[in-house]
């Protein structure tokens, strides 16, 4: 592996890490730390004295900007390393991208005060919008690093025939992130005291919108567990590629885990260590699924070296 494909693990890496700290700043309501500036913290660089509320939503702040900062240093270095056309560039322009709309969404939430203890549809709206975005970033990192040490992808024999299986099953894994979304919201905002508690609170019509959607989540939940399986399976039954293979393993069987972290997750009543591991499972899950319909429905050559040049 080059130097540049392992930066760009890296680089995915901390972008996971992010995330999953964005995730402890709505579960723990510190979005509103900072107060309704951006990108000054309550109208200063350097805030003296935070709370800790304070200090949990710079973190985020900090750490989303170093973020940014692997993503250019890795689209400047790919454009460097790799040709015109290479799918490699294509990808690392559309993490460039995909961060920067990541922070304007971020942005927007501080700004409008759709943060803390705010329950309109307006915020539901926002990180269903901020974690499809979530989605297609790690998904185009994930797709800079496979790419940054091949050649021209090529579809291999018969990989159209799965095309529109694997489309289906993206779209099935967008809803159920935006939905655990707005679930994640709901179980913030209004904690259940007990099981049976929280299902009558899905159940009755005078409760929240945010509180009645939680039990969209664990349906298209499953829905798009049986979406990988089966999409996994047809791959197994028809790549004799030893990638495609190995990755349908591992998405089916992180698709089975997922879900009995999702039921777990509900019986213990959503406490904050739980939902996130239950979202880095799910981004593992989703990282997995592209890796697997990459190399299911792209082929690629060692990315030939320049004279003299040592590919890094």
């Amino acid at each position: 592996m080059s130097r540049l494909a392992r930066f760009a693990w890296v680089t995915l890496g901390w972008s996971l890490a992010v995330i999953l700290w964005g995730a402890f700043v709505r579960a723990t309501g510190s979005g509103a730390g900072c107060g309704a500036h951006w990108p000054l913290c309550n109208g200063e660089v350097l805030p003296r004295a935070p709370a800790l509320a304070t200090m949990i939503e710079l973190t985020h702040r900090v750490t989303s900007g170093l973020a940014l900062v692997l993503v250019v240093t890795l689209v400047v270095w790919v454009f460097r390393r790799r040709p015109h056309g290479h799918a490699a560039r294509r990808a690392a322009t559309a993490s460039v991208v995909l961060i920067l709309t990541e922070a304007l969404v971020g942005a927007g939430l501080v700004l409008f005060e759709l943060v803390a203890e705010n329950e309109s549809v307006a915020r539901a709206l926002f990180m269903a919008v901020h974690l499809v975005n979530t989605f297609l970033l790690l998904a185009a990192l994930t797709l800079t690093a496979r790419f940054a040490d091949e050649g021209a992808p090529e579809k291999p024999p018969g990989a159209r025939r799965h095309t529109w299986l694997f489309g289906l099953a993206f779209l099935c894994l967008v809803l159920v992130g935006a939905s655990g979304a707005v679930a994640a919201l709901g179980d913030t905002l209004y904690p259940a005291e007990s099981l049976l508690a929280g299902l009558a609170q899905d159940l009755s019509p005078t409760t929240s919108i945010l509180v009645r959607l939680r039990l969209l989540h664990p349906i298209l939940a499953l829905a798009g567990t049986l979406a990988v399986a089966l999409t996994s399976a047809r791959v197994l039954q028809t790549s004799d590629s030893s990638k495609p293979r190995r990755w349908a393993w591992i998405a089916a069987s992180l698709a089975l885990v997922q879900v009995g972290a999702g039921f777990l997750n509900v019986a213990l009543l959503a406490p904050i260590w739980m939902q996130i591991l239950h979202l880095w499972l799910a981004d593992l899950m989703w990282i997995a699924f592209v890796l697997l319909a990459s190399h299911a429905l792209f082929s690629a050559a060692p990315a030939p070296a320049r004279a003299g040049v040592v590919p890094a």
